[in-house]
């Protein structure tokens, strides 16, 4: 079992910091039903935890901050500020090989504590250029909903920290797991896109929605789907077609299309004993070369290598 630790700081946003203990709380062994993980919440004292910067109530974390020094992963949800304690223990968590991971503007208090010096980190689209000013040795990436850069990530707010903790669970025990955790929560095993879908309307309203189109794509994967035929579907020219994706997902129909595909892949390879060339073609990469290429940039690790990882019921490909 592998232990969470989640800080609780002053001024720390609650649905950030229970809706991560949640995702982690609810996975579990697909054979057995035991839990995945041991998740503590850890702190210094008694704090006020808020919603949207008003006090909804006060927390008594059961573990102290120290305890935080021995966990797998520590999370820390959004806080512009944390003690010089808590900035410590996070610093000296990263050191001892702790996987460190922030929610929203939690971005701050790994900035503050020098673990994003020279790494790729995003926060919630409204502070992500205050974090730029504040910490000039961190690249900001303004329109991520989360990025993996290994022993350290970052996510935006809220949900986003959602999708963070489900990614953590997919790395940790595989998408069959992840994703009956989604399903159990109610949430999308994986959103694509970025934040820019969420800055002005996160869907268009009416005829303009593209779901009907995308349910189609995710339907016919293993087809050689191109720009034109994915437009000619949802009755658009390819450049309005890729401004209303954009819009509405925060990335273009194909790279939306090699997610879905991936998503799929990973599906194969863990409950499958399908070949790696039979998953390319039933992917619709086409060959295990393409398949691999986009596997490895993804995940940073070969199908083989995931398979051996998750595929409990897979043989060698």
């Amino acid at each position: 079992m592998l232990t969470v630790a989640a800080l609780v700081l002053d001024g720390s946003v609650g649905i950030e910091l229970a809706g991560a203990c949640q995702v982690f709380a609810t996975a579990a062994d697909p054979l057995t039903g035991a839990d995945l993980y041991d998740v503590r919440v850890c702190g210094s004292r008694r704090t006020t935890v808020v919603a949207h910067r008003r006090p909804i109530f006060q927390a008594d974390p059961p573990y102290p901050l120290s305890a935080a020094l021995e966990a797998h992963t520590l999370i820390v949800p959004a806080a512009f500020e944390a003690a010089p304690e808590a900035v410590e223990i996070v610093r000296e968590a990263h050191r001892r090989g702790i996987r460190v991971a922030s929610i929203c503007t939690g971005a701050f208090v790994l900035a503050e504590a020098g673990l994003l010096d020279g790494r790729r980190a995003t926060t919630h689209w409204a502070h992500a250029a205050d974090l730029a000013r504040r910490y000039p040795a961190v690249d900001v990436v303004a329109d991520a909903l989360y990025l993996d850069d290994g022993d350290v990530l970052t996510s935006a707010g809220v949900t986003a920290g959602l999708d963070l903790c489900l990614h953590l669970v997919r790395r940790d025990h595989g998408s069959a797991v992840a994703a009956t955790v989604a399903r159990r929560l109610v949430m999308a095993p994986h959103r694509a896109g970025g934040q820019a879908q969420f800055v002005t309307a996160p869907v268009a309203a009416g005829n303009d929605s593209l779901e009907p189109v995308q349910r189609w794509m995710r339907d016919h994967l293993a087809e050689p789907l191109t720009l034109d035929a994915i437009a000619v579907r949802a009755s658009m020219s390819t450049r309005t077609l890729s401004r209303q994706f954009r819009a509405q997902t925060g990335t273009t129909p194909l790279q939306w299309l090699i997610r879905q595909r991936l998503t799929l892949a990973q599906e194969l390879l863990e409950t499958t004993k399908l070949t790696v060339d039979q998953i390319a073609t039933a992917a619709g990469f086409g060959t295990a070369v393409l398949l691999r290429q986009h596997f490895t940039k993804a995940f940073a690790t070969t199908p083989t290598g995931y398979r051996r990882t998750f595929g409990g019921l897979a043989s060698g490909a």
